[in-house]
């Protein structure tokens, strides 16, 4: 009966592929995008970002099509390429969902957390009244997250973790702008949050998770109206004049 092993020397074949250039392009432009460096509506000329970031103009191309595909970009034909400007139907459509996913990790999390996960809250959470106090929106918008990934961490579901990892960039986009407007109350909804955690009332931890989220939906579209996402003004695109020999 033949042998269903392969080859020791072919096993030893197998190497680490290090990430493609493209990846790491588009991870660095959708972190960018994500803390509003590059704003929504604003035109992405690829040479200007290949400059930025170093690198030639056909990485920056792969990654504006990844971005493109994943509602991060609008290719304009004939225009260019766009930072997405999302709509308020579809942040609130997003807002929404995490809403209900997070609640979810907040009961499941009372229920299942010990007191090393409460101590990585307080720790989460106290970082984050740190970012407020020195005004460090950067620091704020990673601690929001850290925190709430953690929830869903504690609540032992990695079938919600996975869900909610899956909208947790766009809400990463979305609460920046709002970041410093939430300020320390977002941090005092965030500590009652875990006082329910720590003391195991699910139905409380569920309760305080949706207000807490509702609260930053509500903000948000506030904020919104207020301050409208920019429009998307055509840009012109030049004609390239024909270079004609010396003479002629």
């Amino acid at each position: 009966m033949p042998s269903t092993e392969l080859p020791q020397q072919m096993s030893a074949r197998r190497i680490d592929r290090p990430v493609p250039l493209r990846e790491r392009v588009y991870q660095a432009m959708q972190e960018l995008i994500i803390s509003r460096q590059l704003a929504p509506g604003q035109h992405l000329v690829e040479s200007e970002l290949a400059e930025m970031l170093g690198v030639s103009r056909q990485p920056i191309r792969e990654a504006l099509q990844l971005l493109n595909s994943e509602g991060w970009v609008d290719l304009r034909p004939g225009y260019g390429a766009f930072v997405h400007a999302p709509t308020e139907a579809e942040v609130d459509q997003l807002l929404v969902v995490r809403a209900a996913l997070e609640a979810e990790s907040a009961r499941l999390a009372a229920l299942n957390t010990d007191a090393e996960g409460v101590a990585r809250l307080r720790k989460l959470c106290a970082q984050g009244e740190a970012a407020v106090a020195s005004d460090d929106i950067d620091g704020m918008v990673a601690a929001n997250a850290e925190l709430h990934r953690c929830v869903t961490e504690l609540s032992g579901n990695q079938v919600l973790l996975d869900m909610v990892s899956q909208v947790d960039r766009r809400v990463r986009w979305y609460y920046t702008p709002i970041a410093r407007h939430r300020g320390h109350q977002s941090w005092q909804e965030h500590a009652r949050l875990i006082d329910a955690i720590e003391a195991g009332d699910a139905d409380a931890a569920s309760r305080t998770m949706r207000e807490h989220t509702e609260r930053t939906r509500q903000s948000y579209l506030e904020q919104r109206r207020e301050n409208p996402e920019p429009e998307v003004a055509p840009v012109q695109v030049r004609s390239r004049r024909r270079r004609t020999a010396p003479g002629v």
